[in-house]
């Protein structure tokens, strides 16, 4: 039984009890006198209202979710298709359809408010909720209203995952770049090193996209430039899809901004922070699944999925990390790995 059907049952429950407490009184009223007859069932309609009336509203306090949203939140209705659920973390990764006004079709983890869902949502199943878009909150984006449109097909097996937008494998194309210190920069430039890359722009707000990406790449430089058996061997690339704003000066002032005063590593060796032109970025960002694109509802702000690659020195991609639910230390296992 689902919690919103175990709800309505114990709603039915309690009103049963109410009137059987009712019935009993007026078993009772029969040995009363006649006067207070009508006082006693006078009496026993009002607590019955008032009991309804308090089982009603505390059923609709548990029923709904509470949110606090600020005046800027914004709405987008959205369906799409489960492809796994994460109950311990209240998330679901969803392919969704484009939402209009806001970003193309993609797959992506969502966090979800409605309580209720995680005993009947399951990989496959279909649904329409609301994207609630809110740069003040936490988490900044999260799904509402969710509805199950259509169960999964019990004959279909659930969709696999496919964390490998790119082909382990394969060799990344080349490009140029320009770096913080306004140098061009290519895939060859990183023969030879285990690299990493990431996609960023430096406005955005979103504390659990841009802002962790570089978070994680700044403490991985400060880590590796203090290591002389990693130095020579890995290096970090962040590139900025976002070449209106994010100029090589803008780049360096917000690269040492993260490593730090007392870094060892603002000479940007071990992490370079790049831009190109809209062709060029979106070359690199096709290659790897990467999505971007702007605000219909903001110019300022870009719309964008996250991806992170390492890449062996012989230029070919050895792992792919979608989304944001990795560590640090994990990508350094990787580099480590993929260096050997």
């Amino acid at each position: 039984m689902s919690a919103t059907a175990r709800k309505q049952a114990w709603r039915t429950l309690k009103i049963k009890e109410n009137f059987k407490v009712i019935k009993q009184f007026s078993n009772a009223s029969a040995s009363v006198p006649p006067r207070w007859t009508a006082f006693l069932f006078k009496i026993m309609r009002y607590l019955f209202i008032f009991l309804s009336a308090i089982l009603l509203f505390t059923a609709c306090q548990k029923a709904e979710t509470t949110t606090t949203e600020s005046a800027n939140a914004k709405r987008y209705p959205m369906k799409g298709k489960v492809v796994s659920v994460d109950k311990a973390n209240k998330k679901a990764s969803i392919d969704h359809e484009k939402i209009e006004g806001f970003m193309d079709a993609m797959r992506m983890d969502f966090p979800i408010k409605d309580d209720w869902v995680w005993e009947d949502l399951t990989p496959g199943s279909e649904i329409r909720a609301e994207l609630v878009v809110d740069n003040s909150a936490t988490p900044p984006y999260y799904l509402e209203k969710l509805a199950i449109v259509a169960a999964p097909n019990p004959n279909n097996p659930a969709p696999p995952v496919n964390e490998n937008f790119a082909q382990i494998g394969k060799e990344i194309p080349d490009f140029t770049l320009t770096n913080q210190d306004g140098k061009k920069v290519s895939i060859k430039d990183f023969r030879g090193k285990a690299l990493a890359i990431t996609f960023i722009y430096s406005e955005c707000p979103l504390p659990e996209y841009c802002i962790l990406m570089s978070k994680h790449f700044s403490d991985l430089a400060n880590e590796i430039a203090g290591n002389d058996e990693l130095k020579d061997k890995i290096r970090l690339l962040s590139i900025s899809f976002d070449p209106k704003r994010d100029t090589p000066e803008k780049l360096k002032q917000y690269g040492l901004g993260y490593l730090g005063k007392n870094s060892k590593a603002t000479d940007f060796n071990v992490w370079q922070i790049a831009v190109g032109t809209d062709e060029q970025v979106k070359k690199i960002a096709d290659f790897f699944g990467f999505r971007y694109e702007t605000d219909e509802n903001d110019k300022t702000q870009i719309n964008h999925s996250l991806r992170t690659a390492v890449i062996a020195p012989d230029g070919k991609v050895t792992k792919i990390l979608p989304g944001n639910e990795w560590q640090k230390s994990e990508l350094l296992d990787e580099l480590k790995a993929a260096a050997k």
